[in-house]
């Protein structure tokens, strides 16, 4: 029998809303009831005086690109980069090479993070064939190899009749649908944000048009057919007017933001430097305002990063050619702790602790995100008050794709535990 004792660290468990300086034991990988006897012998004890307990850290947007697409990133590199950043669990995104749009695709990527990850890999599937947006994906076979959600991250489906039926499907397997949210006639060429600094760069514009027309789409759909739609990587004031109306009314539909779109803006592009180009794009302060409202009223309920790792050489030409996307497992829980906490005082700590946890897990439908007794222990230890510099260098990532080198942060998680045993600490 393995246990583990964690003293003395203010434990936060939104699931079951607690809040209180206590002892977590874990005993043989699951999550003790507090009145279990604590052996008298081979009991590991961690100080965690001055720290907060949490339950593993959920992030349900992240590239690994396996299979086909190695150079970027591993299922192994990344997860390695999940548990430096205090993530215990991931949903990897399907558009890899070839696309994880089938239940043999689904299967190994299951395999490849049960011989090689050390945090728990949760695979979503892609609504269509090959992320083409044009014919519905085998859903049910990938709902039964293992799935989460569905989602042709990377790409919207443009044809609302396709997507309509692939939410119909969905909604009979209980799988979210996520969306990356695009009109892709709006946003054509598009590689910056559009408005003030895309006319005096000479880059061309995407308009916020096109992410909210989608956004909208997708209200009505999910109002339609019933099944939850979940907004991926929202990042313009207009997409949280409508998603806050909708949810208002009851409609079964989420979003969530990525710490670059509230912790940067449009003119950091002003350098041409591509490690600024994703998608959608940074955009404007009155953007970044109206996030952080989102976030502080409920409108959002969920954080994510959107790692998406990219070999240097990729980055390394002019902005139009560059792809879009950056790392972000490692910064993203500093990032939002240091902006959402500690400067903007958006959150609290169990309210941003909520959006990592309970919030995705329940959307997710997951037996994790919570310190109840005789869940997976599955723990995350942070730091919320530690100050220290990224250094790309030391990124456990297989690339070092970010804008944030050198960025001076204040808080991050120093240990992180997976079923029971440390996976990384400090």
């Amino acid at each position: 029998m393995s246990t583990t004792l964690l003293r003395n660290g203010r434990i936060i468990d939104p699931a079951n809303h607690r809040d209180e300086v206590a002892n977590l034991l874990i005993v043989d990988g699951r999550i003790a009831d507090p009145s279990t006897a604590i052996p008298k012998e081979g009991v590991e004890e961690i100080n965690c005086k001055g720290l907060v307990i949490a339950p593993g850290l959920i992030d349900l947007h992240v590239h690994l690109r396996e299979p086909g697409q190695a150079a970027k990133e591993t299922i192994a590199t990344g997860a390695q980069a999940a548990a430096a950043g205090g993530f215990t669990s991931v949903v990897c995104m399907p558009n890899t090479t070839p696309a994880i749009d089938h239940a043999s695709v689904v299967t190994w990527v299951k395999d490849k993070a049960r011989q090689e990850a050390c945090v728990n890999v949760f695979p979503a599937g892609a609504i269509t064939k090959g992320i083409a947006g044009e014919e519905i994906a085998p859903i049910g076979s990938m709902a039964k190899a293992g799935i989460v959600a569905l989602t042709d991250d990377g790409r919207c489906v443009q044809n609302h009749q396709i997507m309509r039926r692939a939410l119909e499907y969905a909604g009979m397997f209980g799988l979210p649908v996520m969306d990356h949210c695009q009109d892709a006639s709006l946003s054509a060429g598009g590689v910056m944000h559009e408005g003030y600094w895309s006319t005096l760069l000479g880059l061309q514009g995407w308009p916020s048009i096109a992410e909210e027309i989608i956004v909208q789409r997708n209200a009505q759909l999910a109002e339609l057919t019933g099944t939850r739609i979940h907004c991926q990587h929202l990042s313009s004031a207009g997409s949280v007017r409508i998603l806050r109306r909708v949810r208002g009314r009851g409609i079964p539909i989420t979003g969530e933001v990525c710490p670059h779109h509230i912790a940067l803006t449009d003119e950091s592009v002003r350098g041409y430097d591509t490690h600024y180009k994703m998608n959608p794009p940074l955009r404007a302060q009155a953007d970044v305002d109206a996030l952080l409202e989102g976030i502080a009223d409920g409108t959002i309920t969920i954080l994510a990063s959107d790692h998406a790792p990219h070999c240097d050489y990729e980055k390394e030409v002019e902005f139009d050619h560059a792809p879009f996307g950056i790392t972000g497992l490692e910064t993203e829980l500093a990032l939002f702790l240091d902006i959402l906490v500690h400067k903007k005082k958006v959150l609290d700590l169990p309210g941003l602790i909520a959006m990592y946890t309970v919030n995705p897990a329940r959307l997710l439908q997951l037996d994790r995100g919570t310190l109840t007794p005789g869940a997976p222990a599955d723990v995350t230890l942070i730091h919320p008050g530690k100050e220290w510099t990224f250094d790309k260098a030391n990124s456990r990532s297989r690339s070092r794709n970010t804008p944030f080198h050198g960025w001076d942060l204040k808080g991050r998680a120093v240990r992180t535990i997976v079923g029971g045993q440390t996976v990384w600490a400090l």
